[in-house]
């Protein structure tokens, strides 16, 4: 899991939004986009010890590429999240971050955002 809120709010930043909503997209289908907290790391640990109970590898997955439990910790965590940008701002809570979740990885990958203002 990888804190982009900073890549977001600079591009909000740049384009000078006042009043408005971010969506940031996953175009992946065994990664995802989550808010959670950034005050503890151990949030993000646990998160991923978790899901990873949840959704272990299971030889009797039937999915060739072998990659079954991320494209279900994807579908569970989903492959976008929307913010609501208030004075030109990210309006997060205090121990908010967005986050990058890869679940099959590393891989080469990247993150979409839409600014609509208003």
């Amino acid at each position: 899991m990888i804190a982009i809120t900073r890549e977001v709010a600079s591009y909000v930043d740049s384009l000078g939004v006042e009043e408005g909503i971010v969506v940031v997209y996953s175009p992946h289908t065994t990664a995802g986009i989550t808010i959670n907290e950034n005050g503890d790391r151990d949030v993000v640990h646990d998160l991923l010890l978790a899901m990873g109970e949840i959704f272990p590898d299971d030889k009797r997955f039937r999915h060739m590429e072998g990659n079954s439990a991320a494209h279900l910790k994807s579908s569970m965590v989903g492959s976008s999240a929307t913010v609501i940008i208030t004075k030109g701002r990210l309006d997060l809570g205090v121990w908010q971050d967005i986050y990058f979740c890869e679940f099959d990885g590393p891989r080469s990958r990247r993150f979409l955002v839409k600014v609509i203002s208003g």
